[in-house]
C-alpha cells in the first residue's frame, strides 16, 4: 500500500510539471508569434547584398544591350567592305561609375529600406488574408513605388553632380516610370505577399528587379 500510495501520489505532480511545460511552451509560441515582422536592429546585411548584386546585373544587361544597339546602328553606317567586322565589348568598353551607382544604391538604400518596408506592412497586417493583401499590395504601389523613384533618380543625378537637374528629371521620367512600374510591380506584389515568406521577400522582389533595373538604368543614362 505504501509503494502504490507512493505511485499514485507522483502523478498529480508529474500532471502539473507536463501542464507547466504546456503552458511554458504556449507562452514562447506566442511570444516567437508576437516577434515575427519586428526589426532586429541589425543592418539587413544578406538582404542588401543581394539587392546590390541584382542592381548590379540588370545595369550590366542595360549596358550590354545598350552597346549591342550602337554597334548595330554603327555597322549600317560602314562601308560595305567594313560592315561584316565583329565590334566586340569588353571591360575597358563599361561604364563602371554607372554600374557602382546602381549596385550602391541597391546595398544602400533599396535592400535595407524595403526590408523594413516590409517588415512594417507585417506587423500592421500579420494575417494573410485576400483583404490584407490587397491593401499591402496598394501601400506597396502608392508609398513604396514613388519613393523608389524618387530615391534612385535623387541618387543617381547627386552622383552626377547634377541635382540641379533633378526637377527637370522628375518631371520628365518620373510619372512615366511610375506608370510603368504599376504595370509591373502589381502581379509581381501579389505573389510576393501571398505566397513568399518575409525572410525571401527582398530576394523575390530584387529577382524581379532585374528586369525593372535594367529599365531603370535605361532610363538614368538617358
Amino acid at each position: 500500500m505504501g509503494s502504490l500510495g507512493g505511485i499514485w501520489g507522483m502523478l498529480p505532480f508529474d500532471s502539473q510539471n507536463h501542464q507547466n511545460r504546456r503552458r511554458k511552451s504556449s507562452q514562447n509560441d506566442s511570444n516567437n508569434n508576437t516577434n515575427v515582422g519586428k526589426p532586429s536592429g541589425r543592418f539587413p546585411m544578406k538582404q542588401a547584398a543581394t539587392a546590390a548584386t541584382l542592381a548590379l546585373t540588370g545595369d550590366t544587361i542595360a549596358q550590354l544591350r545598350e552597346k549591342w544597339v550602337n554597334n548595330k546602328a554603327l555597322q549600317t553606317h560602314l562601308p560595305n567592305d567594313d560592315s561584316n567586322q565583329n565590334v566586340t565589348w569588353s571591360l575597358l568598353d563599361h561604364n563602371w561609375l554607372r554600374a557602382l551607382r546602381m549596385a550602391s544604391y541597391g546595398f544602400l538604400l533599396y535592400g535595407p529600406g524595403s526590408y523594413v518596408w516590409y517588415q512594417y506592412l507585417d506587423r500592421l497586417m500579420p494575417q494573410q488574408t485576400p483583404q490584407n493583401v490587397l491593401i499591402k499590395v496598394v501601400l506597396n504601389q502608392i508609398i513604396l513605388g514613388p519613393c523608389v523613384i524618387a530615391v534612385v533618380f535623387a541618387w543617381n543625378n547627386l552622383w552626377q553632380g547634377k541635382l540641379s537637374e533633378l526637377p527637370n528629371k522628375y518631371q520628365k521620367d518620373a510619372l512615366r516610370t511610375l506608370l510603368f512600374g504599376f504595370r509591373f510591380w502589381i502581379p509581381v506584389s501579389v505573389i510576393n505577399f501571398w505566397a513568399i515568406p518575409l525572410q525571401a521577400r527582398v530576394a523575390f522582389m530584387s529577382m524581379n528587379s532585374i528586369f525593372w533595373n535594367f529599365y531603370l538604368s535605361s532610363t538614368m543614362s538617358k
